[in-house]
């Protein structure tokens, strides 16, 4: 079977793949959020989701950042 020469190294090319990707998409960082708070032993609900949402906003380092928190936490409240 013949492999196309992007295809050699799978490893370099899933790594150029991520390296492109300026934010996480919105699932990966409930995703990331969830874990956490499963992990620190925390209940799992919609305040705990909004605290820790709150507390990334807080150290967004850029406008960007902040609009991807914002836009999960108005997907908490939406009915």
């Amino acid at each position: 079977m013949q492999q196309n020469s992007y295809l050699s190294d799978p490893a370099s090319a899933i790594a150029q793949y991520f390296s492109k990707a300026t934010m996480p998409t919105q699932q990966e960082t409930l995703g990331q959020i969830v874990v956490e708070i499963l992990t620190d032993g925390r209940n799992l609900n919609r305040k705990s989701l909004c605290t820790k949402l709150l507390s990334r906003l807080e150290k967004a380092s850029c406008t960007e950042e902040e609009k991807h928190y914002n836009a999960l936490i108005g997907l908490l409240f939406e009915r």
